[in-house]
């Protein structure tokens, strides 16, 4: 029997790229464990732990075998009537495989028929002699290492040694970074194996400058994090170093009596700077306050890693933390560095704040239409032209002339900021530099507003723009940027979106249905593309289903079941303002007891209505009403009818669709007792005229018939 251990394997490297390391410190836990899983060296629930740090990747398995269990072969050899001749004998054909195996005539009467497909065929049985655990985790190490996402790769001299494994000289290697050292313990054992040139051992090193001894011997595969921790002053886990770094945020922001920003991707990016944190308290001088926060937090955690604290009011303070990869008696000097080295920082972006107010924003429009947008739409120039085209089309649809004059003056102001040093030193404020520097320039607030908010939403669960003109502007931005790149045939292809047309149009799905605009759709594509001169494509149709594609993706999203949004959807509503009503209305019919029988009348009522198609359309005829059961329909519908319409008028979806309920009854009548396609051409023109107002009236809300099982 095997003997089964716990598994540690560490690459031992210098500095990774701290914004890869945690995908990289994954990906080769479990690509490693994955292998080792493969070759049955381990258990399919084998326990995974995967070590990250700036100078190590590292994973632990539970429970390794020693090697891997024997494993049954079945190797199909050949036809029978190829393999045996009439009296049974082997053929020299079989004779021939079976010596290529390291086999002969003797094997024969040991090999199994077996059906194969239409014929029969002759199988070799055999084990296979699981691999030892020396051989798997070189080959699983090599895997791993093939498949790290590397961001780019390195090319670095190693020097061979003089042993029998390497020759004298210097070998290339490629690899993230230069690697120095690699540990493959299992139990208390080393396995033997090779990566990057180097040898596997038992030692690894700790922190730079505070471990308590350089070099770590590891005792075994399972002392690994605490002997770091101990010896080497370092926290090996990435989450567990993560978690730390949250506890002493929150402790030191919290004798502040203040709290840190909330940003999980410098909080991921300080954790693989950093081996042993330490979270001090530093301070600037309170005139950089004058500066808007926006920049100042910006230039904080972008080029110094720093964390700004907030105060209740979420407005910036003075004071930021800093981690530290050292654990000073006395930090004042640390402290002291990192507040030096903050200071021009803050003062670049004071500077660049008071020579952008120098010049109005509208100052700077000219100079847009030398700066190019794309090769084939023109400049940001045109562009503004464009979206301010659209923004007075739309405006004037929401509010009159008021609020199209509003969005048509921030239109013009929106792009202005992208030529200001502010904005060129820092592009994720564009928007919202434009926003301050309207209100310095007496710009309304309304436009501010709108300046700064237009690309809103910029991403997933991202805040709408705050006033009519914003929204105005942000829909017209991203109409402009859908019909122009649609346009052009620049369409998303796969999981590859280079513009984020994806981003735009799911921001249009939520503006519209969010605020509830009472847009039709059809139109605001069609403006559009009538923004832009002749000659540009049209693909009206193509952004219109992209659309589609976006809302189906957002309402499900929000909670709403496949059904449920299929039979909203599917009528294709011009305007998507009453969107949650409608789906609240058909949940609730869903509820209801008659609801699966209609839905499936529903159905048949279409599919009766479409083999129909073609044939002239009679009115109804109450007069050639014969049959009881059609009579009662009528009668009903006549009832129903006119009250499901009122409350569908007046916006109750959820009551017009529960008035249908009472159709149930009379509709399993109908098609028990009546015969549509009738010989009789009136009868039967009248009961399919009977079938498409039934129709018409179970159909406005939603397509019942999408609700059917």
């Amino acid at each position: 029997m095997s003997t089964s251990n716990n598994l540690l394997v560490e690459l031992f490297v210098e500095e990774l790229p701290p914004k890869a390391l945690k995908k990289l410190g994954e990906a080769f836990a479990n690509a490693l464990a994955d292998s080792l899983k493969a070759q049955g060296l381990a258990d399919g629930n084998a326990l995974v732990a995967s070590f990250a740090s700036p100078r190590r990747l590292a994973v632990h398995v539970s429970h390794v075998a020693a090697r891997a269990p024997d494993r049954a072969q079945q190797t199909k050899l050949m036809p029978v009537a190829v393999a045996l001749d009439a009296a049974g004998q082997p053929t020299p054909a079989l004779l021939k495989k079976l010596a290529a195996l390291g086999l002969d005539a003797g094997a024969v009467p040991h090999l199994e028929r077996r059906p194969d497909g239409k014929a029969e065929a002759l199988f070799l049985d055999s084990m296979l002699p699981g691999a030892s655990l020396a051989d798997g985790l070189q080959k699983a190490l090599d895997e791993a290492i093939a498949r790290l996402p590397i961001p780019k790769v390195m090319q670095y001299q190693l020097e061979s040694g003089d042993g029998p494994d390497f020759q004298p000289g210097w070998t290339s290697v490629h690899f993230v970074r230069p690697a120095h050292g690699l540990v493959a313990l299992h139990g208390a054992d080393v396995v033997p194996v090779q990566a990057l040139g180097l040898k596997s051992g038992r030692t690894t090193q700790g922190h730079r400058f505070e471990a308590a001894q350089p070099v770590v011997t590891l005792r075994d595969a399972d002392s690994y994090a605490q002997q770091l921790q101990d010896e080497g002053a370092v926290i090996a886990s990435f989450e567990a170093r993560r978690a730390e770094i949250v506890r002493q945020l929150s402790e030191a922001a919290g004798r502040e009596g203040l709290k840190a920003i909330d940003d999980d991707a410098l909080l991921d990016e300080v954790t693989a700077l950093v081996e042993r944190p330490k979270v001090l308290v530093c301070r600037f001088e309170d005139d950089f306050l004058a500066v808007p926060q926006e920049c100042l937090i910006l230039t904080m955690k972008a080029n110094q890693k720093y964390f700004p604290l907030l105060d209740a009011a979420q407005r910036l303070t003075n004071r930021f933390l800093v981690v530290s990869n050292i654990r000073p008696d006395d930090p004042s000097r640390v402290i002291e560095g990192n507040e030096r080295v903050v200071r021009p920082r803050l003062a670049d972006a004071r500077f660049f704040f008071d020579q952008d107010r120098r010049r109005t924003l509208e100052s700077r429009v000219p100079q847009l239409g030398k700066v190019v947008y794309h090769g084939k739409l023109g400049t940001q120039g045109e562009r503004v032209e464009r979206v301010r085209a659209i923004a007075r089309h739309v405006g004037a649809q929401l509010g009159g002339a008021v609020l199209a004059g509003q969005a048509d003056r921030a239109a013009l102001l929106a792009k202005a900021d992208l030529l200001t040093d502010m904005v060129g030193e820092f592009p994720e404020l564009q928007g919202i530099m434009g926003g301050y520097y309207a209100r310095h320039d007496g710009e309304t607030e309304a436009v501010a507003h709108a300046v700064e908010d237009h690309y809103k939403p910029r991403f997933a669960g991202d805040a709408l723009p705050r006033g009519e003109a914003g929204i105005v502007v942000a829909l017209a931005d991203k109409l402009e940027t859908l019909a122009g790149l649609f346009g052009i045939g620049q369409l998303p292809s796969g999981d590859k979106d280079p513009f984020a047309l994806r981003r735009h149009a799911l921001g249009v799905v939520r503006m519209l249905v969010e605020r509830q605009l009472a847009l039709p759709l059809p139109a605001l594509v069609s403006a559009a593309f009538h923004a832009f001169p002749a000659g540009h494509g049209q693909a009206q149709a193509e952004v219109l289903h992209f659309l589609d594609d976006r809302l189906v993706g957002y309402l499900r999203e929000r909670g709403y079941s496949a059904r449920e949004v299929d039979a909203v959807v599917a009528l294709r509503p011009d305007t998507w303002d009453r969107l949650p009503q409608r789906l609240a209305a058909v949940r609730a019919f869903v509820a209801l007891p008659e609801a699966e029988a209609l839905a499936a009348a529903n159905k048949r009522v279409g599919n009766i209505l479409k083999k129909s198609e073609g044939s002239a359309e009679a009115p109804l005829n109450p007069a050639l009403l014969r049959e009881p059961a059609e009579q009662a329909l009528a009668a009903a519908l006549a009832d129903a009818g006119p009250q499901a319409d009122a409350a569908f008028a007046r916006g109750d979806y959820t009551a017009s669709l529960q008035r249908l309920a009472a159709l149930r009854t009379p509709v399993d009548a109908f098609f028990d007792d009546v015969m549509v396609n009738a010989e009789d051409p009136a009868l039967r023109a009248n009961r399919l005229a009977l079938l498409r107002a039934l129709h018409a009236a179970m159909n406005r809300v939603a397509d019942l018939a999408r609700l059917a099982s």
